[in-house]
């Protein structure tokens, strides 16, 4: 299992990680420059993006779970016919949000509050990165269908590629053109549909063989309500957690655009490290689906075990890491003395965030491979309407340091909760439950 786990795990931690690297970049291109509000309004707007992208996030994390029972059945017309119904869910939904993203993006930008001159910028950005929404999504539908299918090198290749583009064209757009803020969004665009072209062509080198097209691939409406109904849970899971990371955003800005900057720089490392330790997430979602697929107990069981030895290890790996170079790190990604040091004041909190992010991290990946969403929702509303906003309220005299301890209280609350209901499936048999 330990070889298994890692077939699937590298190639999705490479991949992940591009991820953040490309914020990395971003932050460094833009941080080097004569103000911050250039590094401010691309966070603003990166996290509005975040927000409104990763609301469907089901798109990636509900296919991955279906796909991969799927595969564990040897179903192929079930796989095939979820991917293409789920490109169609995909594409429909980016264009909507093409054609209501005026009244979305101000709405966003009223509720994050930044000064006016980076909420200007962060319009100007934004008004550019929406033309990606059904690259973004068909992205999402083409990685989750990958991974639960276990062809894991095919995202590293279609993000690592992308990815590697968009790093050249920050560089060409904001350091030789001079296009600042505008150029990190007109990048970002056409990365994301060079990524969505690449998935295509792998996911055709991958479909099962004898297969011709047929109009009951397609469906009926039934079969996409009862996709999104399937996945309505991971969708209001997940706009939970973004719209603490939004509000984390925000109360950065109410303190000024250096701790929004500063802070901008911290959790683009946050991004590293949910990005890197998801990779063994994510290969457990291929593997507890399958072994769910397949109703193997054992391998379920073999599985979390493996999967929680190696998330611990990864997550002291980055613990390490942050202590030993966390300043030189921060150094490097922007060059304003008055953004840096108040990065390097609130550098400890991002020393506990491994050790507290790791087992949400971990569990999100088994109760999506079981596609056990509800219970995903039900301890993320828990965890931020009744620890989050709480904890928040009660250090509001802390500053900056009271958000960044509301932020680590949040993860020990997700993983408590869904430790729990964990404890609770295992002991009552309830994860090959029919649902």
């Amino acid at each position: 299992m330990d070889q298994r786990l890692w077939a699937l795990a590298w190639p999705l931690m490479l991949t992940n990680l591009t991820v953040p690297l490309l914020g990395l970049v971003d932050t460094a291109v833009l941080g080097h420059l004569e103000s911050p509000q250039y590094l401010g309004a691309v966070a603003v707007g990166a996290n509005l993006f975040s927000i409104l992208y990763w609301t469907f996030g089901f798109m990636r994390m509900g296919t991955t779970g279906l796909s991969a029972q799927a595969w564990g059945k040897r179903d192929e017309f079930a796989q095939i016919a979820l991917l293409l119904r789920s490109i169609i869910l995909a594409t429909a939904i980016g264009l909507l949000l093409i054609a209501f993203h005026k009244p979305l993006i101000s709405i966003g930008l009223t509720l994050m509050n930044p000064s006016e001159r980076v909420a200007e910028l962060a319009a100007d950005y934004a008004a550019i990165r929406i033309w990606s929404a059904p690259a973004v999504l068909c992205q999402y539908t083409l990685v989750g269908w990958l991974i639960g299918t276990q062809f894991p090198r095919a995202p590293m290749i279609m993000l690592i590629v992308a990815n590697s583009l968009n790093i050249v064209l920050d560089v060409l757009f904001v350091t030789v053109l001079g296009w600042n803020s505008q150029g990190v969004a007109v990048a970002t665009v056409i990365a994301e549909y060079s990524a969505a072209a690449i998935g295509f062509r792998l996911v055709l080198l991958r479909l099962p063989a004898g297969h011709s097209f047929s109009r009951a691939l397609l469906g009926q409406l039934a079969d996409y309500l009862r996709i999104l109904q399937v996945n309505r849970y991971i969708m209001v899971r997940t706009i939970a957690l973004l719209l603490v990371l939004a509000f984390f955003t925000a109360q950065g800005a109410r303190q000024g655009d250096t701790i929004l900057a500063a802070n901008a720089v911290l959790l683009t490392f946050l991004l590293v490290i949910s990005n890197g330790l998801d990779g063994f997430a994510n290969a457990a979602e291929a593997l507890i689906g399958e072994a769910v697929g397949k109703g193997s107990r054992r391998q379920f069981r073999v599985v979390v075990r493996t999967a929680l030895r190696w998330s611990l290890w990864g997550s002291l790996l980055f613990t390490i890491a942050f202590v030993l170079g966390g300043r030189f790190l921060i150094s490097l990604l922007t060059g304003i003395e008055e953004v840096r040091m108040t990065a390097w004041q609130y550098l400890p909190w991002l020393w506990m965030l491994p050790f507290a992010a790791v087992w949400g991290y971990l569990l999100d990946g088994v109760f999506i491979g079981a596609t056990r969403t509800r219970d995903m929702q039900n301890t993320m509303l828990f965890s931020a309407l009744i620890i989050f906003l709480p904890v928040w309220w009660l250090t509001t005299g802390w500053g900056n340091h009271g958000l960044w301890f509301s932020l680590i209280s949040l993860m020990l609350a997700r993983a408590v909760t869904m430790g729990w209901l964990f404890l609770s499936h295992t002991r009552h048999g309830r994860w090959f439950d029919a649902r």
